[in-house]
């Protein structure tokens, strides 16, 4: 389970975060704090994997926890969730090294594609060492992903992109749209937009299933 401390000082938000994490497969809220130092005293005590840091809180802003927390030497991840749309606080963040920034308000499928995302990003980095430049692409979504190698259609995301190509690379033979959706958490619509898109960019392949009545199933293969 990755452990995920809730970070904001609106505690009806904070509670509504909280519900939206704990029901996302493998993740657990361990606390929830809504100013800066009550942030940096819950990491101290929970460790925990994950915080979901607002930036607008009551004692200091919210990048500043995540300098203390770096200066006292922790090294949780930390995902922004947000109601600033400042350019330079997107750049703070990201020179702060956050795994991801959310404007506010959010659906919980916004906020489940992006864990999701995270936690396939630390599956896929070894937990001793890499064995070479691919295990670090991977991690970074740099060249390998078509989220970043392609531009995507109007309407197509980031996010659900890296998590439509995971499910089609991790599979051993080919998928449906049907069953691509299971996976992914998303409609079987969404995800044959996708698979489509993939397929004219030459990222996958489409084969035709026959059955026994009605229209042959189109399955798709990342090649």
């Amino acid at each position: 389970m990755i452990e995920v401390l809730i970070v904001d000082d609106d505690f009806h938000v904070a509670r509504i975060h909280s519900g939206f994490v704990g029901n996302v497969p493998g993740f657990e809220v361990v606390g929830v704090a809504h100013t800066g130092a009550d942030a940096l005293a819950q990491v101290e005590a929970l460790a925990p994997d994950l915080v979901l840091l607002d930036l607008y809180l009551p004692d200091m802003f919210g990048l500043e926890v995540v300098t203390q927390l770096r200066a006292a030497g922790h090294d949780c991840d930390v995902l922004v969730i947000t109601a600033s749309r400042e350019a330079e606080a997107v750049r703070a963040a990201v020179r702060h090294g956050v795994v991801n920034y959310l404007l506010k308000p959010f659906s919980f499928d916004d906020l489940r594609v992006r864990l999701d995302t995270y936690a396939a990003q630390r599956r896929e980095l070894p937990e001793e060492s890499v064995t070479g430049q691919a295990d670090i692409d991977r991690v970074l979504n740099r060249g390998t992903t078509p989220a970043t190698a392609t531009r995507l259609p109007k309407g197509l995301g980031q996010e659900t992109a890296t998590l439509v190509e995971r499910a089609l690379r991790e599979t051993e033979t080919t998928l449906s749209a049907a069953e691509c959706a299971e996976r992914v958490g998303i409609s079987r619509v969404s995800a044959r937009r996708y698979l489509e898109h993939f397929c004219k960019t030459g990222q996958a392949d489409v084969s035709l299933r026959y059955g026994t009545t009605g229209r042959p199933e189109r399955r798709y293969r990342w090649t």
